[in-house]
């Protein structure tokens, strides 16, 4: 049952993620039309939101497997009304289901081109995610502000995360786009992205385990946060070999390609690292 959980995390995190991500980023990587990246984009991003709610409503019968202590008690209504009533990922989960099939009923609207309404909703359904999990440790207003911290930092993985996908969207068909100011854009915004994840995932770190690294290093919650820091670094690494060969990005199209997608994929690898974090208590140090 924990292993089909961190499997479903994963794919709704991720899908989650790049959704907001890939929507910030399209007005900010290109300013001018591009129509069929727009409809591609459109194509995928209604698939992603699907998959969203899919993995939304397995996550919430999972859990209420998980609670029960049996299968079929995640079927049964009555033990999926307890859940959904009187438990906090309940009342939280209510809602982010509730906000990603009015993001999916957006989708098949006309209303799937009004940009900021886009925003808001995803930004939303990002957002419920924040209380899911150690984020909800804490009680009273250390509570309040662990959640807005983890707020900034998954806004922060998803708008690189799906600035990632929509970079490799473009290089996918790249005539008709100046890569070097792409680029540039994509770097400059990364900056402030790169800072805010760093800094708070260090505050999520002391705060959950009451140290700057939690111990011992190479065993159970730490080396999974080892694992998470070590792929992170590894896309700051390919990202900044990409930023210092910009001037000569449009003679290489192939192998920034191929870069950009290992970072996504990397990217993807450190969003599965959390998805397990999610389901380990917290090594106090020692």
């Amino acid at each position: 049952m924990t292993d089909a959980l961190v499997l479903c995390r994963f794919l709704h995190f991720v899908v989650v993620l790049m959704l907001f991500g890939a929507w910030v980023f399209r007005p900010l990587l290109l300013k001018a039309d591009a129509e069929y990246l727009d409809r591609r984009l459109a194509r995928v991003s209604l698939g992603l939101t699907a998959v969203a709610l899919v993995s939304g409503v397995t996550w919430l019968l999972l859990i209420t497997a998980s609670m029960a202590g049996a299968w079929d008690a995640a079927f049964d209504p009555s033990t999926l009304g307890l859940v959904l009533r009187n438990t906090f990922f309940g009342q939280v989960w209510t809602w982010h289901l509730l906000l990603n099939a009015v993001l999916l009923g957006l989708l098949l609207t006309p209303l799937r081109t009004h940009v900021p309404l886009r925003l808001i909703v995803s930004g939303l359904l990002l957002a419920t995610l924040a209380p899911v999990g150690h984020g909800a440790m804490l009680d009273g207003l250390s509570g309040q502000l662990l959640i807005l911290n983890q707020i900034i930092h998954l806004t922060c993985v998803g708008a690189w995360l799906g600035g990632l996908m929509l970079l490799v969207m473009i290089l996918r068909h790249p005539s008709g786009h100046s890569l070097s100011t792409i680029l540039r854009r994509f770097s400059g915004v990364g900056y402030g992205l790169v800072a805010g994840l760093v800094i708070t995932g260090l505050i999520n770190v002391r705060v959950l385990t009451g140290a700057f690294w939690p111990t011992p290093l190479l065993s159970g919650f730490a080396l999974i946060l080892l694992i998470k820091v070590v792929l992170v670094a590894l896309m700051l690494g390919l990202a900044l070999f990409n930023r210092l060969r910009i001037k000569d990005c449009e003679q290489r199209v192939g192998m920034l390609k191929a870069s950009v997608i290992l970072e996504w994929l990397l990217g993807m690898g450190a969003v599965a690292a959390v998805s397990l974090l999610g389901t380990m208590p917290p090594m106090i140090a020692s």
